[in-house]
């Protein structure tokens, strides 16, 4: 069977393609380990390769590649790919060390002549454990939907699924005239969805009255991007192909106890951990102790397709000049618990929407200039992951460490993600800051060590509280 019809990117799609560059990848990863199973013989590489291969049914688009339209007058389309070969996607990587094989294929763009995803196998690691790193173009899916590839490829039972054969033939490429067309199609659709938006104000005079809310949440939006700047940074700078991932676990029972004690969220936990961790990177590196400006992935309602980026942006700075743990925690809190309120990921993610209504040439360099660092130091996300254990025909999943990608001109980037009660930190950074990403990740552990410590603290002065009003009444 053929693929769905030829899906034009989306405005965020578009841009995160349009922020590719020689030394700046735009894909974003994963780098699991999967126990061997307690008996019998781990699969073999070819194996897993063929059960990869009898899922893809299931996610059309990852047989499918990108057609410039010609002359570049929109975006591009998703086309089948005439010439898939799973062998190009599914590669087997030596046995070794794992924290090497993530370093040399997150260093390495992917091919844009084919579908833009890779899995790199690794069935004979030194320890024992299999290994796997994922990698997809951010234009294909956002952190949360490369963790869904994961999920997709995976068994909630140690013994795998069998899919039926799914009889899939590559649908006939569109000519150039086709593309053209289809283009200005596009072009003409929008115009005539501006054209036609007062008769809907008119018909529906709801929309009209929502309207002064929807500008109020945009240009919330707008002013948390750009005000204040982002200050001059070591995370900023000119870039270099090689990549360097370091990894951190730790249960996520400890996030849970500071979200539980405190009154905060998973994330705030996050966003506070990192933040103690780039202030003693800045303590250490003798740097002034000032707040570091962070770009943070919400989820919001995305496009009706199962793939692609339904996420907007939030803009918070990190006071890392603060010394109390506690207050640094409350101080997140308390921001990202308005900026919620206000419904400010709306607003960014109708100002992405907007991009959509400009020439191209336009929104490519909208589209960089917030993504500059001048507007942000680095990105950091939280990407949850599954609830219960999954298997990789039979092999039990224990860590995957989430990779953010780095626009032109960051450094480091930070990304978490839970998976069989662990929470995983991937710091991803150019490797000329790989010492830098190594301090972080053990800074963030260091935090919620000292957040846990304070946590417990409170827990059991509230029970002594407790229990001397008990005896006094």
């Amino acid at each position: 069977m053929p693929s769905p019809a030829h899906t034009r990117l989306s405005p965020l799609d578009a841009a995160f393609l349009a922020l590719e560059s020689e030394h700046a990848p735009m894909h974003v990863g994963w780098a699991a380990l999967f126990a061997t199973p307690p008996e019998g013989q781990a699969p073999s590489f070819e194996a897993i390769r063929d059960h990869i291969e009898s899922r893809l049914g299931r996610a059309p688009r990852y047989r499918q590649k990108l057609a410039e339209i010609p002359l570049g007058l929109d975006d591009p389309v998703w086309v089948d790919d005439p010439c898939f070969d799973i062998a190009l996607h599914v590669r087997r990587a030596r046995g070794g060390d794992f924290g090497r094989l993530v370093d040399e294929v997150m260093s390495t763009p992917l091919d844009h002549d084919r579908a833009l995803w890779e899995l790199w196998i690794a069935d004979r690691l030194d320890d024992g454990q299999i290994g796997v790193v994922g990698k997809a173009h951010h234009c294909l899916v956002d952190g949360l939907a490369a963790v869904e590839l994961m999920a997709l490829l995976l068994d909630v039972d140690r013994q795998p699924r069998t899919d039926p054969p799914d009889g899939w033939s590559p649908a006939r490429k569109p000519s150039a005239l086709e593309l053209l067309s289809g283009a200005m199609s596009h072009h003409l659709d929008q115009a005539l969805g501006l054209a036609r938006a007062p008769i809907g104000w008119v018909r529906e005079p709801k929309r009209l009255l929502e309207f002064p809310d929807r500008a109020r949440r945009a240009a919330l939006a707008t002013a948390h991007t750009v005000l204040p700047p982002a200050a001059p940074s070591r995370l900023n700078g000119p870039m270099a192909a090689a990549r360097h991932l370091a990894c951190r676990a730790r249960p996520l029972e400890d996030l849970k106890l500071i979200k539980q004690r405190f009154g905060t969220t998973i994330n705030d936990v996050l966003l506070s951990a990192s933040a103690g961790a780039l202030r003693g990177l800045l303590e250490d590196r003798d740097e002034p102790l000032r707040g570091v400006k962070a770009m943070v992935p919400v989820s919001i309602e995305g496009p009706d397709e199962r793939w692609g980026n339904g996420i907007a942006f939030l803009f918070l700075v990190l006071p890392c000049e603060e010394t109390d743990p506690v207050w640094r925690l409350r101080e997140i809190h308390v921001a990202m618990r308005q900026r919620k309120r206000d419904r400010e990921p709306e607003g960014s993610g109708a100002l992405l929407d907007a991009l959509g209504y400009l020439p191209r040439t336009l929104r490519r360099v909208v589209s960089r200039a917030l993504a500059s660092p001048q507007v942000s130091n680095l990105t950091i996300s939280n990407i949850p992951g599954p609830p219960i254990p999954l298997y990789l025909m039979g092999c039990e999943v224990k860590r995957a460490y989430p990779i953010v990608p780095l626009s032109d001109g960051h450094g480091i980037s930070i990304g978490m993600t839970t998976v069989s009660g662990q929470a995983c930190f991937g710091v991803y950074a150019q490797a000329e800051l790989a010492d830098d990403a190594e301090l972080i990740a053990r800074g963030i552990d260091e935090a919620i060590d000292e957040l846990v410590e304070l946590a417990c603290a409170r827990s059991i002065g509230a029970d002594m509280v407790a229990t001397e009003t008990t005896h006094s009444s």
